[in-house]
């Protein structure tokens, strides 16, 4: 024993004396590109494979809800109940809930975070919510305790609410004024035959309670949107009787507020791929489009599983439709409405058209839409999604009405399906959604229309930008001009590299598709997405999830030589920049035949220079990197060499 302790410690010596001879000639490596950047170890409740736990929870929310629209006043009152179910390992001391109604006040955190010169989330400021009878009551009793500041309501409970399993029901009577800006999210719309009301963030509803920060309580300042929790829906709408109402959900009540054509219509619409009129135009603002001409009726919707519903309410509406197949046998309705202003063949006569077109691919594609109506509604809002219920400008025609009708109904599988938390990561749903826009454009009608996303080289202006920000910049943190790209150029672009460049079609769609599948109806986390692809992808892609998505640096990928070498040919590439990828190579020789070289991203783990050895008996005249021109490299100048 001695005796090997002895040699042990001489060889260790020796070892010591010849590194330390040689270390000046030890280059650093590139490990840390490599490495895992976050926590993303499983746990109970996330799994390292990127799948809930075997003990994953999350709490739920059913809500009753009945509103009166005054048209006179232009506001809303009504009350709500809410049975809200704690699925958590915890009990609750207190519930909190979303007031977001309350943004549009002068002493708002909103209003007084948004800029002098205003931008794109200015809204009204004397609006906000009324709220009286507010209690909560549980088995042990009855409390009204609550606090209100800004957003953000916290409402206590007589006595903590039990664990696994405990409930509290939840009321309270809310009124507010309709804003005319509402953050172009909502809102009110003046047309020659009335007002179109646009009804969103609407009602008092309860905040995300998660494993991974406990209560989500971040204010509603403008560009953060929404996280909620899923749970069953009751509403009862009352509005003029001369009023169409659509709202997210399934009518229940079509003989009390429809006359017997527009049933009739709807029935035909219902069977029918090419679009029917419930209202016609030229029945806009006349008798035959009510059920009576004077005081009120009453709409009744029904929604399950869902995380929110939107609505909205015009005596203006033109209203059209036509069946959904979203595959398996299931069928759904496409629905517009939308005024005089917005009629016409290359405009909003197409929406129906176009709403079908996208649900359906998506429903195909991905994962079956779980809704039965999908509503597109002309508003003065840009564009704003709602399960089943979208919000699209009354003045986009043509390429741009199709742009944002589909990138809107898109949002109904991030985040209405996959519910994700928009207020942190708006990458997780913008960038998401526009990915796969880009592949429902490109179907859309054998191309009639122009992908904008077609290449992620389109970024690059933006990635050269000195005052660029990363995708994990917060949205309300972001500066205006740069949120387009963070929240969804960027990581677009990254999705469209991975499925194309890094990892096929193939691997990348069964991975994607699992994990909108595995967290269908749940809220993933960052980690959760991307511990699911890897999995599934069978690729460690910490490099690139690091690089493109938590941080701010380039793609710059060159060819430094080629030269002869024992009858073959050495070609060096480098890496010039900060994120490394795989090299994709074109050889054309002299006869004009071609040959692919695939480099692994690993030829960067030892340093930013790569010799190969291409073994070939033929003259190499060229060699272009990237020849398909994926990569949004920084500098194109160093990706082809030419012989002389």
């Amino acid at each position: 024993m001695k005796y090997f302790t002895c040699n042990l410690l001489v060889s260790l010596l020796l070892t010591t004396v010849s590194f330390n001879l040689f270390a000046q000639e030890v280059k650093p490596d590139n490990q840390h590109l490599f490495d895992n950047f976050s926590y993303r170890q499983g746990n109970v409740y996330r799994t390292a494979s990127g799948k809930p736990g075997p003990e994953y929870w999350q709490n739920s929310a059913d809500y009753n809800l009945e509103a009166t629209l005054d048209d006179k006043t232009h506001t809303i009152s009504g009350n709500i109940t809410i049975h809200y179910t704690n699925n958590s390992p915890e009990t609750l001391d207190f519930i909190w809930l979303y007031l977001e109604q309350n943004r549009f006040t002068k002493n708002s955190r909103g209003t007084l975070t948004t800029p002098v010169q205003g931008n794109r989330y200015s809204g009204d400021v004397e609006g906000g919510f009324e709220l009286k009878n507010v209690s909560a009551k549980t088995k042990t009793g009855t409390s009204s305790k609550h606090i209100i500041t800004d957003t953000r309501m916290q409402l206590w409970l007589d006595k903590p609410l039990d664990a696994k399993g405990g409930k509290v029901e939840i009321k309270m009577d809310f009124k507010f004024k309709v804003p005319v800006e509402g953050m172009d999210r909502m809102g009110r719309l003046e047309v020659k035959d009335g007002t179109i009301y646009a009804l969103a963030q609407w009602y008092p509803r309860v905040a995300v309670f998660d494993d991974v920060v406990g209560w989500n309580i971040d204010p509603y300042l403008g560009a953060g949107e929404f996280y909620c929790e899923y749970g069953n829906y009751d509403v009862k709408i009352t509005a003029p009787a001369n009023h169409t109402v659509v709202c997210s959900g399934v009518l229940q009540n079509p003989k009390d507020v429809l006359t017997k054509e527009q049933q009739t219509r709807w029935a035909q619409a219902e069977k029918s791929d090419k679009t029917v009129y419930i209202i016609k135009p030229e029945e806009v603002g006349k008798p035959v489009a009510s059920v009576k001409t004077d005081g009120m009726l009453t709409w009744h919707f029904k929604m399950e599983n869902t995380r929110d519903v939107a609505w909205a309410a015009s005596k203006a509406f033109i209203w059209d439709a036509a069946r959904m197949n979203l595959g398996d046998g299931k069928t759904g309705l496409a629905q517009s409405v939308y005024p005089k202003e917005s009629d016409g063949k290359n405009a909003w006569s197409r929406s129906t058209e176009f709403t079908k077109a996208s649900v359906e691919f998506y429903s195909k594609t991905y994962f079956t839409y779980p809704y039965h109506n999908a509503i597109n509604v002309a508003a003065s809002v840009g564009g704003m999604e709602y399960p089943g219920v979208s919000f699209c400008h009354y003045q986009s025609k043509g390429e741009d009405l199709w742009g944002v009708t589909d990138h809107e109904f898109g949002h109904n599988w991030f985040p209405m399906i996959v519910g994700s938390n928009e207020r942190r990561y708006p990458w997780m749903d913008e960038g998401f959604n526009t990915f796969i826009n880009h592949y429902s454009t490109e179907a859309f009608n054998n191309g009639e229309y122009f992908s904008d996303q077609e290449t992620p080289k389109k970024i690059v202006p933006y990635l050269t930008y000195e005052n660029r920000e990363g995708i994990d910049t917060y949205p309300d943190v972001a500066q205006s001009m740069n949120l387009a790209f963070t929240a969804y150029y960027k990581p677009a672009a990254g999705l469209i590299l991975l499925r194309e460049y890094i990892l096929g079609p193939e691997r990348f769609d069964l991975a994607f598709n699992s994990y909108i599948k595995t967290w269908a109806y749940k809220h993933p986390q960052p980690n959760d997405f991307f511990n699911h692809m890897e999995n599934v992808a069978g690729e460690d892609l910490s490099w690139f999830w690091k690089g493109w998505f938590y941080g701010n640096g380039n793609i710059d990928l060159g060819i430094s030589e080629v030269k002869p070498y024992l009858g073959n040919y050495l070609i060096t590439v480098e890496n010039d920049g900060q994120i490394p990828m795989p090299v994709q190579l074109e050889v054309i020789y002299d006869d004009n035949s071609k040959e692919e070289i695939l480099l692994p991203v690993e030829i960067w783990q030892r340093g930013n220079s790569w010799t190969h050895l291409l073994k070939t008996t033929k003259q190499v005249q060229r060699v272009v990197l990237d020849p398909n021109k994926m990569l949004p490299d920084v500098n194109v100048l160093n990706d082809t060499w030419n012989k002389l």
